[in-house]
């Protein structure tokens, strides 16, 4: 039986979840592999955005792959949102909220959402987020089983607070505590169960 390996990544900011070129990529963005030297056949499990940060896990093992990304799986995002959000709003976001995907309306299934009370202690990002005088910013936390493009995004827009930073901290029970922007971490195997 083929060895696989199995890797923990703080995604920074800035940086695709993709590891070559394609016709699509402008030849100035930032791939994985300028991270880590990564064996033939790692693939991330899952995508963040470019703008996104936060843990991406890698694996060689595609069936692997195919089992984290089912909806068995939670994924748990903090969110710096515009403004001070207040439970209206976080109520909307538990219990779903209409979106576009493609151009088509699609209904969120309902999630765990809450206000964090203190701010979260991430690297800090390269590019500034803003600064005070530009209005209050509060964060919260989002765990989703599934993952549309953008949706986090999308979903804080439609209750009237945009993102402006989101960093993915958990995967299952894997985390991205105590890691800092572009660490990568090889592991026997993942804990997302």
């Amino acid at each position: 039986m083929k060895a696989h390996f199995h890797f923990k990544l703080f995604k920074p900011y800035g940086y695709l979840s993709q590891f070559v070129y394609n016709q699509n990529t402008r030849k100035n963005k930032h791939l994985l592999g300028e991270l880590f030297h990564f064996p033939e056949a790692t693939m991330a499990i899952g995508r963040l955005d470019e703008t996104s940060e936060g843990l991406l896990l890698l694996t060689t093992d595609g069936k692997l792959s195919y089992e984290v990304l089912s909806k068995k799986v939670e994924k748990e995002y903090y969110v710096q949102v515009d403004g001070l959000i207040h439970e209206e709003a976080i109520d909307k976001l538990k219990n779903g909220v209409e979106i576009n995907i493609h151009g088509k309306a699609y209904q969120t299934l309902s999630c765990k959402a809450k206000k964090l009370e203190t701010i979260p202690d991430f690297p800090k990002r390269t590019k500034s987020i803003r600064n005070e005088k530009h209005g209050p910013t509060s964060w919260i936390s989002i765990t989703l089983n599934e993952g549309k493009f953008r949706q986090v995004r999308k979903m804080t827009a439609k209750v009237g607070f945009p993102t402006l930073r989101l960093v993915r901290y958990r995967i299952g029970n894997e985390t991205c505590e105590g890691m800092k922007a572009g660490e990568v971490q090889q592991v026997n195997k993942f804990n997302y169960a």
